[in-house]
């Protein structure tokens, strides 16, 4: 007959929410007994702050007392109480936020989903190391090509195409007009084109 596991050492030992810490206390003044449960600090969102939500961890008893003392409508007019409760509310927002300005990194309020604004970030990060969203590698020549033919490390065949054909008809002698002082650009951008024709990143 198998044997049943020990028991915890505490009831309740998964109780859903719980996150144990060692030494980690309840936050409630006064309060000795160990901090597992989280609620929003009492002082609100930090003013200015661009990151995921803080929160201070409570004991169950105390996380329990929050709990039934917070009122979600608690400041809201009764218009957006009744906005609030529209069975679609929230679902007409838009999902990622783009700003206009494509130098201002994504804000994290700016999404609905946290995943969403980790992995703006992620991309952005990614950007400013030279590599594709797509995760395929770039090499050096890569790299260089793209800076002949001025165009973004996430470009496409498509966009690649077209910047290789507005190029040449720049600084061809046959179309533009016989002049020939393009030449060496030329041999550039005809080389930078097979470059990334043959590209891994292009494939």
């Amino acid at each position: 007959m198998a044997s049943r596991p020990p028991k915890k050492d505490r009831p309740n030992a998964r109780f859903h929410g719980r996150v144990e810490a060692e030494g980690r206390l309840c936050a409630e003044p006064g309060c000795n007994a160990a901090g597992e449960f989280r609620a929003p600090p009492l002082e609100g969102a930090r003013s200015g702050f661009d990151g995921p939500p803080q929160f201070r961890w409570l004991c169950l008893d105390h996380v329990r007392a929050f709990n039934s003392g917070y009122n979600f409508f608690s400041g809201m007019s009764p218009d957006e109480i009744h906005e609030a409760q529209r069975p679609i509310a929230g679902w007409e927002r838009e999902t990622r936020a783009f700003s206009a300005n494509p130098d201002v990194p994504p804000r994290w309020a700016d999404f609905a989903d946290p995943l969403d604004a980790i992995g703006a970030r992620f991309r952005d990060r990614m950007k400013d190391r030279g590599e594709r969203k797509d995760g395929r590698p770039l090499s050096g020549a890569d790299r260089d090509a793209l800076k002949v033919l001025d165009l973004e490390i996430d470009c496409d065949r498509t966009a690649l195409r077209k910047r290789y054909s507005e190029l040449v008809r720049k600084f061809h002698p046959d179309r533009n007009g016989g002049d020939r002082s393009h030449e060496a650009r030329l041999q550039r951008v005809i080389a930078a084109y097979q470059q990334l024709k043959g590209s891994a990143a292009f494939a």
